[in-house]
């Protein structure tokens, strides 16, 4: 059994800004973890992007939806990472808000 982490950043940028970087940060992401211990898999359809990443005998996996004005990401935390679901939950919406802050 899974427990769902939905956060939802809002925005000013406009869908094709937000998207644009959600998806360097995203490079950025896997090109820090990929290779210690962890695999990722990401594949964008659309505003949509589908991931996952896992290691260790965990798998995590979720989904980014890019809107007008927001970001909604779900995470989908195996049972065994269920105790860290708040702080996942800031860490996300922390990291998702430097990334989409108007610069």
């Amino acid at each position: 059994m899974t427990k769902p982490v939905v956060v939802n950043i809002p925005h000013n940028l406009g869908r094709a800004e937000a998207h644009r970087r959600l998806e360097t940060g995203f490079v950025r992401i896997r090109e820090q973890i990929s290779g210690k211990a962890m695999a990722v898999e990401e594949a964008w359809q659309g505003d949509r992007l589908q991931f996952r990443m896992s290691g260790l005998g965990q798998s995590v996996s979720g989904r980014l939806d890019v809107l007008d004005d927001s970001v909604r990401i779900e995470v989908d935390l195996p049972w065994l990472l269920a105790s860290v679901a708040d702080k996942l939950r800031s860490r996300i919406a922390r990291e998702g808000t430097l990334l989409l802050e108007k610069k």
